[in-house]
């Protein structure tokens, strides 16, 4: 039997409709962009694996630092305990990250850092004697699908089921010049004195449809926030770590976030780990004779020494002058690629940020994640074995670092021969 055999027998896979749903396609090796099955085909990964590799697959220098710490320290107990890779990757990361971050709080993936982020906020005001428990959050937001990230992502197809267990949270729509007036307005009526946090994807939404909006607004509804004391929870799960051009999107705003989150990119695809930093302020209001202005939340692989590790040496490769370099050629590459693709009738609100591209297909029907032409996508798309895997009717490239101009074309060309014809 093949893997893909074995695993429709055993494996419930994420997003997908099992019944319906076809043969997944068992990977057994990774190089540069490219995966392949074990028949040997190759697969070009246009998505970097939903947005975590950034380097490639199987890369070199990751994989000998990886294999050198766990003949060394695979893990321990991060309470009471600490290890040199957790202590290195918080000093090296704390100063790249925008504004003045002190801290970093270790978890296992975006989700839950989104939760520590949360429940860092809330209780801060708690710690402070002051009553402010509203959340402000962006409509068309995506956080995850723990339960404190549902509540501040949107209300959508991800969240249906449960929309009723989910804590109340305050959704306004991303800023522009024209309705800066208005949200403003927004939070004024909800009370700022009661909004313990705003959390945000900057200058783009993933998961909501590759959305992009403009720094300079965002950054204008950010000041006003902090002038009305609202903690600034900035994911820059996505964003993190060049996808939007600079190294962090925040980069792109003078206000300074208060807590941030990061995971995907962090271990450059090759393990899972979350981190949460935030700022001297919030740390120091847990500091206390009191136990009860502890902040008690863990995770048994926090700050996992093979997933640090992985970290610090993705941040080693991240940090490198040619890694910028590839990066400003995936995005001089995707401009040119624009060009012929607004040309196409087809194709709608064609955008570009770093090295992320996105378009939406016109079709007669309702753009959600359930239409069919994301199942057409999918069929067209994994028959050229190249991964791309639509949100809805938008269709985004999103591709590792490494990937070269000619994987590029070929990516490009496909994406042609399919609106096209649609």
């Amino acid at each position: 039997m093949t893997w893909s055999e074995r695993d429709q027998q055993v494996i419930w896979h994420p997003y997908t409709q099992m019944q319906t749903a076809p043969a997944p396609i068992g990977i057994v090796r990774g190089e540069g962009a490219s995966l392949f099955d074990e028949a040997g085909n190759s697969y070009l990964d246009a998505t970097s694996s939903w947005w975590v590799n950034i380097h490639g697959h199987a890369q070199p220098y990751i994989a000998q630092k990886l294999a050198a710490q766990a003949m060394q320290l695979q893990h321990c107990i991060f309470a009471g305990y600490t290890h040199p890779a957790a202590v290195e990757l918080a000093e090296r990361l704390l100063p790249v990250l925008p504004g003045r971050q002190s801290r970093v709080f270790y978890s296992d993936n975006g989700s839950t850092a989104i939760e520590v982020a949360l429940k860092m906020a809330l209780q801060y005001w708690e710690n402070k004697g002051i009553r402010k428990q509203k959340i402000l959050a962006f409509n068309h937001a995506y956080h995850g699908d723990t339960f404190g990230a549902m509540s501040v992502s949107s209300r959508s197809v991800f969240t249906a089921p449960f929309d009723d267990l989910l804590f109340e949270v305050h959704f306004i729509d991303t800023p522009t010049p024209d309705n800066l007036p208005q949200l403003k307005a927004a939070i004024e009526s909800l009370g700022p004195d009661s909004i313990a946090a705003f959390i945000f994807e900057p200058l783009l939404q993933g998961a909501g449809g590759m959305l992009m909006y403009e720094a300079t607004a965002l950054d204008q509804l950010l000041q006003y926030c902090k002038q009305q004391q609202i903690l600034l929870i900035a994911d820059e799960i996505l964003t993190g770590f060049g996808r939007t051009g600079k190294n962090f999107a925040m980069e792109n705003v003078a206000t300074a976030p208060d807590i941030i989150c990061l995971s995907k990119g962090l271990t450059g695809g090759a393990l899972a780990l979350g981190v949460t930093t935030c700022t001297a302020d919030i740390y120091d209001a847990f500091l206390s004779e009191s136990r009860l202005k502890t902040l008690f939340h863990g995770h048994s692989f926090t700050a996992n020494a093979l997933a640090c590790t992985v970290a610090l040496a993705s941040l080693d490769l991240f940090l490198q002058p040619e890694c910028a370099q590839q990066r400003d050629r995936i995005h001089a590459q995707h401009q040119q690629f624009l060009q012929r693709l607004a040309a196409v009738g087809t194709v709608k609100h064609t955008r570009l940020l770093g090295t992320v591209l996105a378009f939406e297909i016109i079709t007669s029907g309702q753009d959600v994640y359930t239409n069919q032409l994301a199942d057409e996508l999918h069929r067209f798309f994994r028959a050229k074995r190249i991964m791309l895997r639509p949100l809805g009717n938008t269709l985004y490239i999103l591709p590792p670092y490494c990937i070269t101009n000619e994987e590029l074309g070929r990516v490009y060309e496909s994406i042609l021969e399919f609106v096209e014809r649609t």
